[in-house]
């Protein structure tokens, strides 16, 4: 694996070809500048968690595009296999039409930049990033292989970034749902959000 990468720091740059509308293009991280971007790895196309995942994000995809932010899923596999999968059934184990491009690593640089490459397995870990409008990586998690991960988290956890960065004197507590009390990140001031829960 290659030197981590952290919260904080610009996302690796990449420029490689995607399957969008059934149709293949090239796709550069860059291209989203200006965009939020939710960038996750999943290990094989035609498997068994994956595709609860792509079809989850797929099928929330306007809550996100609500929220300026663009959905890119990748793995190892080759854009012809993931074009095969998305014209797939979902009730055959495809995928069906998806409302966001699905990556092709073939190469595996892209996971290897992002230090999600598993090199015994050959396949990439389960790593989510969430990069912001200036290409700063705000939100990372990997899972193993054998779960998934919640979009309704992803989500949450995009809408509070986005808070804090439309309000920079304010944090938001464990949980935190638009609407709920955000805390000033002062320890007299902070003292107004804790004697209100």
């Amino acid at each position: 694996m290659t030197e981590s990468i952290r919260v904080g720091q610009t996302a690796p740059e990449f420029a490689a070809t995607a399957v969008v509308d059934q149709e293949f293009k090239t796709v550069k991280l860059s291209d989203y500048r200006g965009k939020y971007v939710v960038l996750f790895f999943y290990p094989l196309d035609f498997t068994f968690v994956c595709p609860t995942e792509i079809t989850a994000f797929s099928d929330r995809y306007e809550e996100f595009k609500k929220l300026n932010t663009e959905i890119l899923g990748i793995s190892v596999d080759s854009e012809f296999s993931h074009l095969a999968w998305i014209q797939t059934d979902r009730k055959s184990g495809g995928v069906g039409d998806l409302n966001y491009p699905l990556v092709a690593d073939i190469k595996k640089e892209v996971s290897s930049a992002y230090n999600v490459l598993d090199p015994a397995a050959g396949i990439a870990l389960r790593g989510l990033f969430i990069i912001d409008k200036d290409g700063t990586i705000q939100h990372a998690t990997i899972n193993n292989l054998a779960f998934g991960r919640s979009v309704e988290e992803t989500l949450r956890t995009l809408q509070a970034i986005q808070h804090v960065q439309s309000h920079p004197d304010e944090v938001c507590p464990a949980g935190w749902q638009p609407g709920d009390k955000t805390m000033n990140p002062d320890p007299v001031k902070s003292k107004v959000y804790f004697s209100a829960v």
